[in-house]
């Protein structure tokens, strides 16, 4: 019989606290983590110093404005109905997946994953194209609720894969019964998974511009648009952005503490044994018809209305473009803004897993901010970063780069931060005591063991990147066209069959990426079958 470490009964937080203070070059990646932080604060600065620039008598006018209490209810309401729809169907449909005996498990999976391939505004163009009363509020909840899904079921689903089902089993031992399992066991064990989830469902609705442009619905992104577009008004859209990240701050204390007083995956002291699966028996076909419900609301209607489109074709007075110059363009931003993001990502995640402090924690959530800025916010502030302190970069690839990256960091945050928390305590810390430096445990221990996370950051920063609109309009070089901005150029001008190309394109350049964050349930549940 072996004995258990000494180390073993800590909780993980000690376990980090004990292994970076072995580690010598916590000033250096501490540092690394304050640069990057701070280089994607700069858009909340820029932001602050033009609305500084309105004055108080400009802010107290703008503000007491009736529209602005429309947008702040629109805002507000539109994100609370999506997020808590959002959650409902990405947990229920994770928890058919991973807790119950429902067939096709692996093909679900894939089938609930595939809607990220579909961007927001094609997925409103779609809507909007077959079904001209799909508008206004509830066409919006309707179609975000479509697109955003997935990053609730998706951290879910991965949450209940890797826990154990102890707790669950013993709860079904003393006499309760599935549903009341579920509802006082697994939920409470996934409340942090759903939190997060939830957080990137709210903070994406804040910035969102294209789909609420397609379906007419007035949010606070889309008159911080028009002020800058139509107005010119920097200062007024500048106050209108900071009530965004006010917002936005909220958004993330309310999921620190959610997450803080949320259950933790229980873990036994070896690996997690397989779920014990709840027999559906009657209920596997409704369980089954609803998943197809979701998924053919979500997924079939964007693909019948591009295959309509393709066939039906369309007329425009719109020069034409080649859509394979755009698909190259946009191929090559995506992938050196994804790698870019996920490199700047290392150092955060792993201070502030190592760390695990409040200054860490705070810094870490600080970078979560720029989720929740309209795209023309963060293309303005490149921009004038670029004309006062690098003049040779005006107008240049690095500034729609730079754009992308400090839109889609937290993407890559949020993935690097979940394949740490895989990563058993005390590893770390056992490779510093056999010898190796801290470079030699980085390269040879930590990042191996983040390798799939490095892989999922990688595949959502370019997945999102490929289909920006908003940033890109702004910041990309002068003749240079994404398959976004030639979609864009279409559907403005209503011609719906010139669009369906290059919407086509961008769906199907998004498979790739969707595929590989699937990858590894894929495996599990083939180990699953094969059993």
């Amino acid at each position: 019989m072996t004995t258990a470490p000494v180390e073993a009964g800590r909780p993980a937080p000690v376990l980090r606290r004990r292994a970076a203070g072995l580690l010598p070059h916590r000033p250096v990646l501490a540092l690394l983590a304050c640069a990057v932080v701070a280089a994607l604060a700069v858009p909340l600065v820029f932001t602050l110093v033009q609305a500084g620039q309105a004055g108080t008598g400009q802010a107290q006018r703008l503000l007491e404005r009736p529209l602005i209490a429309t947008l702040l209810w629109n805002t507000v309401t539109l994100a609370a109905a999506v997020t808590t729809a959002c959650c409902v169907l990405g947990f229920g449909a994770a928890y058919l997946v991973e807790r119950t005996d429902l067939p096709g498990r692996r093909w679900w999976t894939v089938a609930l994953t595939m809607p990220l391939a579909v961007p927001e505004f094609v997925r409103g163009y779609s809507w909007v194209s077959l079904f001209r009363q799909v508008h206004g509020y509830w066409g919006a909840v309707l179609v975000m609720t479509c697109s955003l899904y997935p990053l609730v079921f998706l951290p879910v689903a991965a949450s209940l894969r890797s826990s154990d089902t102890a707790c669950e089993e013993v709860s079904r031992s003393l006499g309760r019964g599935p549903l009341a399992t579920l509802w006082r066991v697994t939920l409470p064990l996934s409340r942090a998974a759903v939190a997060g989830g939830a957080l990137l469902v709210s903070l994406y609705l804040l910035g969102e511009y294209g789909a609420f442009a397609m379906l007419r619905f007035t949010t606070f992104s889309t008159a911080i648009f028009t002020e800058y577009q139509l107005g010119f008004d920097a200062a007024s859209a500048a106050l209108l952005t900071l009530v965004l990240v006010l917002l936005a701050l909220l958004l993330v204390a309310l999921e620190g503490t959610l997450g803080r007083h949320g259950g933790r995956p229980a873990r036994t002291g070896t690996a997690p044994r397989s779920a014990s699966r709840v027999r559906l028996r009657r209920w596997t076909a409704p369980a089954a018809a609803a998943l197809a419900v979701l998924v053919g609301t979500a997924l079939g209607v964007p693909l019948y209305a591009l295959g309509y489109w393709l066939v039906v074709g369309g007329s425009t007075t719109l020069p034409p473009a080649s859509i394979v110059d755009a698909a190259l363009t946009t191929l090559g931003y995506a992938f050196a803004a994804a790698l870019v993001a996920t490199a700047a990502a290392i150092p955060v995640a792993l201070y502030s897993w190592r760390r695990g402090t409040r200054w860490a924690r705070s810094l870490e959530r600080l970078s979560y901010l720029t989720r929740a800025l309209p795209g023309i916010a963060v293309a303005l502030s490149v921009v004038y970063v670029a004309i006062r302190y690098a003049q040779p970069l005006y107008q240049q690839p690095p500034m729609l780069v730079a754009g992308y990256v400090v839109l889609f960091f937290p993407l890559a945050l949020t993935a690097l931060r979940a394949a740490l928390a895989q990563i058993p305590p005390g590893t770390e810390e056992v490779a510093r005591s056999l010898g190796a430096g801290p470079a030699t445990v980085l390269a040879r221990v930590t990042l191996p063991l983040i390798l799939p996370g490095l892989g999922a950051a990688v595949a959502m920063v370019g997945l999102t990147a490929s289909t920006e609109l908003t940033a890109t309009l702004l910041l990309r070089p002068t003749g240079t066209e994404t398959l976004a901005t030639q979609f864009w150029t279409y559907t403005s001008g209503l011609a719906y069959g010139a669009a369906a190309p290059y919407a086509a394109l961008m769906a199907a350049l998004s498979v790739p990426p969707v595929l590989l964050l699937t990858r590894r349930t894929l495996g599990t549940h083939h180990r699953a079958e094969k059993r």
